[in-house]
């Protein structure tokens, strides 16, 4: 991370492995509040326990109240719904599922691909209420990650914290004065690196389709449209102020050219394609080794 002498706090929370590093050691009771705020997340949004909200509105429908973050994370899904056709969409869940990414983790399917239901007739999302007329299976999983790292950054501003970096498995958050070397993973040999980017005061962000995949070629970024699995885009980057929206850009990026993200974004990005040709934005930090 940023450099020898600072500290790395590790945990474990939704799923997936976390690092947080700071130029000193981080108090026990910040610890704990970091991990309590992993667990308030967890305990709203995962569609893999069953006692959270999301497994709830699974099996019922009705109207739930969500954390507060839900009021950031509505408007920019349905952003992007719109500007994806409908193919990025939160209700890609029972999607997953059928491809089996279940809570289960069979990672078998249970039939043919199931495009996910459209967001008017199932769905309204306003603020931190939302209110479903089916059972839905929520999935945020396309910012989500992205939004925990806003939060974890949240809560260490409220404790004056102003430089650290936090690794939410790839999902990276920078601040501070000091900048980070980032490398690019190369989409098809995780021990090779594509490029690299200079990190400071931003967020950077990946998706690939090789990073959850099982079976013959499924993996887990879905056309909601469809149901199917995207296959022209392999890999792509995101850089953003924060990291849920460089997270959800960076899932965006496999539906739609990154150029009309531009229009209604600022962000800078860059995507790779199945035939090894890639396309960036002209503002895009990275350098791209040759």
């Amino acid at each position: 991370m940023p450099g020898e002498d600072w500290e790395d706090f590790g945990f474990e929370g939704i799923g997936t492995q976390w690092e947080i590093s700071t130029p000193f050691p981080l108090a026990q009771s910040v610890r704990a509040r970091l991990l309590n705020r992993v667990e308030e997340f967890d305990a709203a949004w995962s569609r893999f326990r069953a006692d959270s909200r999301v497994s709830i509105m699974a099996r019922e429908p009705g109207r739930f109240g969500f954390p507060d973050e839900a009021g950031r994370l509505g408007p920019l899904y349905r952003t992007l719904y719109g500007l994806t056709d409908g193919a990025m969409t939160p209700l890609i869940g029972a999607s997953l599922e059928r491809l089996g990414y279940d809570a289960g983790y069979s990672l078998k399917p249970s039939g043919s691909p199931l495009p996910a239901p459209p967001w008017d007739e199932v769905l309204k999302w306003d603020g931190t209420i939302i209110t479903t007329t089916l059972p839905v299976v929520l999935d945020i999983g396309a910012a989500g990650k992205g939004l925990l790292v806003d939060l974890l950054a949240d809560e260490l501003e409220a404790e004056g914290i102003d430089s650290f970096v936090i690794d939410g498995s790839g999902d990276l958050l920078a601040r501070g004065p000091q900048s980070t070397q980032v490398a690019l993973e190369h989409p098809y040999n995780p021990g090779q690196a594509i490029g690299i980017v200079p990190l400071a005061g931003r967020a950077l962000c990946a998706s690939a389709s090789n990073r959850r995949a099982w079976g013959d070629g499924w993996h887990h970024v879905l056309d909601g449209t469809t149901g199917q699995p995207v296959r022209t885009a392999v890999a792509t980057w995101a850089l953003a102020d924060t990291a849920m929206l460089a997270d959800a850009l960076a899932t965006a990026l496999f539906f739609v050219p990154g150029a009309r993200l531009e229009q209604a974004f600022d962000f800078s990005w860059l995507t790779v394609f199945s035939d090894g040709s890639a396309a960036h934005s002209a503002e895009f930090e990275g350098t791209l080794f040759t």
